[in-house]
């Protein structure tokens, strides 16, 4: 029979049979059978102690080291010889077969597998074991649990919906229930069966008794009745179980009337000698197999072997009075050895629940931190599930918790996997639905372009493929397969355009390269102008050199930009040393001709201030003028810009003249302010 932390835990969702209550037979089977005794000294708790019917229960029955048997109370002088002592009462059969061997090693792979036992068990001769029922039936709920679990995973991974998902009857479930109620059904026959025969049991026990009874009220034919006495000794132990409620008394009345029976005896000397020695023999040999189970590597099943030597050190009749002592004293010594063993194995086996326990809540709290992770996108989702999986297969490394924890550290534990797998689905659920949107997005900008590779309208076409080019840029991802054939399909026709374009216009691209090689050469030699000194010849210069670089043609697209830019930086640099230098010249020889304005008489320099004046309004007008217009100008294409460096420069142009002239007005005014001193 199992020990109750020998049987199987399941982990998974408790499904509604797998906790049936068990019914009044189950409960009236776990109770002790006559006359049974603990055995186990050193035992361990209740819950991990042996099984019910080979012990009973704590508050009846006292440890066996604590005290020699019954049977090897000291006999009276002339006590009859050793096997006709009182023996102690053969503990009844177990009231249910423990389940074989076989059972207990074999591993069930399938439902089907353990219906096939469980209809064995339900139609068999044997009366079935309720340690394998409740081991079978843990096993098949188990493997049910494990196969739902896939199916809802097959359904979610196919795109369904979790909640959606429906639970199919199984009609191995349905089998196994009803095979299940016949075995119930049986095992209530049985034990009812067996309460009968317990009464019919106690009735002949009381009649034994009576007669006994009778034997010792006559002593003068106690030697005569020896051997009716061992017949009914004999029938006394061939008798089973007894109700429970009635053992103890039963066994002490029976103790009592044989104890008195022995002491009426005249047996001679010889006779009780040799019983002695016999019983020595026998005890000497279970003493030698007790302490052979210190070797044994299954602490439980030596501790079960520990069970049945007990028993047949009960039944073996005592020996000499002088030995008796030392033989149980070898006896307990070799009992509590292999009952510490047994004790320690399930001290350790609830050390390392508890270690388990504590792994797995670690396990727990890493995934729930894990699923509480934001996840950005696939990438994410699928660095979280490794992660996931690595816990899932570290949890597996594990063995059981606690049995009162084991269901519970395991639906948190698939709960936070749960929640976080649901999510990913959903997530992948939506991201296939983008998917199909931006793949008809980037089918339809195939089409378009498919329709317009062959166009010979190169300009327009090549602005309408730029867009669509563009276009595509800003549409989402696809799936890379998809993609890449969409991408290879948009990029032919594209290629197919500009190769046809390319082919086409190969003469005027050989004349824009060699226009950009003369205007890069103009460039240059505006460059070496700009590093040296203005003079008188070098505004001349650089307008031929303007004017032959506005004569040449286009150059290539991809350089148009860039040199014009070059070419009015340099432009630029020139014109404002130039600017500078002619500005110079012109104050100078305007202050010189001064002297000549003043020669003409009076108010000739002041109607001169006059019309600088006007023409330094004039300038200011024209300055704002075009400052405000050149706010209006939009700066988001290339040829807006072009535009307003054009105006830029015609704008610091007049600010040139501008502040010419307000030097003019103040070479009027100090000629003025020499001649009022002259004056004077």
């Amino acid at each position: 029979m199992m020990d109750s932390q020998d049987k199987p835990q399941v982990e998974g969702k408790p499904v509604e049979e797998n906790v049936a209550e068990s019914s009044n037979a189950d409960v009236q089977e776990q109770q002790v059978t006559e006359g049974e005794i603990v055995e186990n000294v050193e035992a361990a708790p209740a819950e991990e102690a042996a099984p019910v019917v080979e012990a009973a229960p704590a508050e009846e029955a006292a440890p066996v080291e604590e005290a020699a048997p019954v049977e090897e109370a000291a006999p009276v002088e002339e006590a009859a010889p050793a096997e006709e002592a009182a023996p102690a009462e053969e503990a009844a059969p177990a009231e249910e077969a423990a389940p074989t061997e076989e059972a207990e090693k074999k591993v069930f792979k399938t439902k089907g597998e353990v219906l096939e036992r469980v209809i064995e068990l339900a139609h068999g001769e044997e009366n079935p074991s309720k340690d394998e029922v409740d081991l079978l039936k843990t096993i098949f709920y188990k493997l049910l649990v494990i196969e739902k679990d896939a199916a809802k995973k097959a359904f979610v991974d196919g795109g369904g919906d979790p909640e959606q998902f429906q639970i199919v009857p199984d009609e191995e479930e349905e089998k196994f229930k009803a095979e299940m109620t016949l075995i119930k059904e049986r095992r209530q026959r049985v034990f009812q069966d067996m309460e009968n025969e317990k009464a019919e049991n106690l009735k002949k026990k009381l009649a034994i008794i009576e007669k006994i009874k009778t034997m010792v009220t006559s002593p003068e034919n106690a030697n005569k009745s020896y051997q009716e006495f061992k017949r009914l000794q004999q029938e006394w132990r061939e008798i089973k179980a007894v109700p429970q409620e009635r053992a103890n008394e039963l066994w002490k009345t029976y103790q009592h009337y044989v104890e008195q029976f022995y002491d009426q005896l005249r047996l001679n000397i010889e006779a009780r000698e040799y019983d002695f020695r016999k019983n020595l023999e026998i005890k000497t040999k279970l003493c030698e197999a007790a302490e052979k189970l210190a070797e044994e590597p299954d602490v439980i099943s030596a501790f079960h072997q520990l069970q049945e030597l007990h028993q047949q050190y009960r039944e073996a009749g005592p020996v000499a009075k002088d030995l008796r002592e030392q033989v149980w004293a070898r006896f307990k010594a070799a009992s509590t050895v292999v009952n510490k063993r047994h004790q320690q194995h399930f001290e350790e086996l609830r050390s390392k629940e508890e270690e388990n326990l504590a792994r797995k809540t670690a396990l727990c709290e890493k995934v729930e931190a894990i699923a509480k992770e934001e996840n950005k996108g696939a990438a994410d989702w699928e660095r979280h599930t490794r992660e996931i999986k690595e816990v899932q297969a570290e949890w597996k490394t594990i063995g059981f918790a606690p049995q009162k924890m084991n269901v519970k550290i395991f639906e948190r534990f698939r709960a936070a996997c749960d929640d976080f797998f649901g999510r990913k689905t959903q997530f992948f659920r939506e991201m296939k639905s983008h998917f199909a949107e931006n793949a008809e997005k980037k089918r339809a900008l195939v089409e378009q372009a498919k329709a317009l590779q062959d166009s010979t309208e190169w300009k327009a076409t090549a602005e309408k493929l730029t867009a669509l080019q563009k276009e595509w840029r800003t549409i989402g991802t696809v799936p890379k397969k998809l993609g890449d054939q969409l991408w290879s399909e948009f990029l032919g026709a594209c290629n197919k355009f500009f190769e046809a374009r390319n082919a086409a216009t190969a003469g005027t691209r050989g004349e824009e390269r060699e226009n950009l090689a003369k205007k890069r050469d103009i460039i240059a030699r505006l460059k070496a102008i700009a590093e040296k000194e203005p003079d008188t010849e070098t505004q001349s210069q650089v307008q031929g050199l303007v004017d032959d670089y506005n004569q040449i043609g286009h150059v290539p697209y991809r350089e148009k930009d860039k040199l014009f830019k070059e070419f009015h930086e340099v432009l630029d640099k020139i014109y404002k040393e130039l600017n500078i230098s002619v500005t110079r010249r012109r104050l100078d020889n305007y202050r010189s001709s001064l002297r000549s304005v003043a020669e003409k008489g009076a108010g000739a320099l002041d109607n001169e201030r006059t019309r600088l004046m006007r023409r330094y309004e004039a300038l200011k007008q024209e300055i704002q003028t075009y400052e405000n217009n050149l706010g209006f100008l939009s700066v988001s294409s290339k040829k807006g810009n072009s535009l307003i460096d054009e105006m830029n420069r015609k704008v610091q142009k007049l600010k040139d003249e501008l502040a010419l002239v307000k030097e003019k007005i103040k070479a009027i005014d100090a000629e003025n302010r020499a001649e009022e001193e002259e004056e004077e």
